[in-house]
């Protein structure tokens, strides 16, 4: 399954679905999925409730999503994480950047 997006929040909030696995293939999809942003988004959510593994590159997607919004006034929050991944975040040391939820 691709990424899928869609809109909270009467559109100010961006939710990111990255499906079951997130990896270096999901590169470019992911990116899109942020890419063209409306200027109402003030909050962008990653729902990794489906997501069962993901491995390094994901968390450099991440980071890098931020440092591409770095010009923005945005927050950040990555929601509904399996307890493999949550403890992959854990270690990553990523809730000093992110909202984990």
């Amino acid at each position: 399954m691709e990424i899928t997006s869609s809109f909270e929040n009467q559109g100010k909030t961006l939710v990111i679905d990255v499906g079951a696995k997130f990896d270096f293939s999901k590169v470019e999809a992911f990116r899109n999925a942020y890419s063209d942003l409306d200027s109402n988004v003030s909050h962008i959510s990653v729902d990794l409730s489906r997501t069962e593994y993901m491995d390094s590159s994901a968390l450099g997607m991440l980071l890098n999503m931020q440092k591409s919004l770095a010009g923005r006034e945005l927050s950040y929050s990555i929601e509904n994480a399996r307890p493999q991944v949550a403890k992959i975040l854990q270690i990553s040391r990523f809730d000093k950047k992110f909202d984990i939820k």
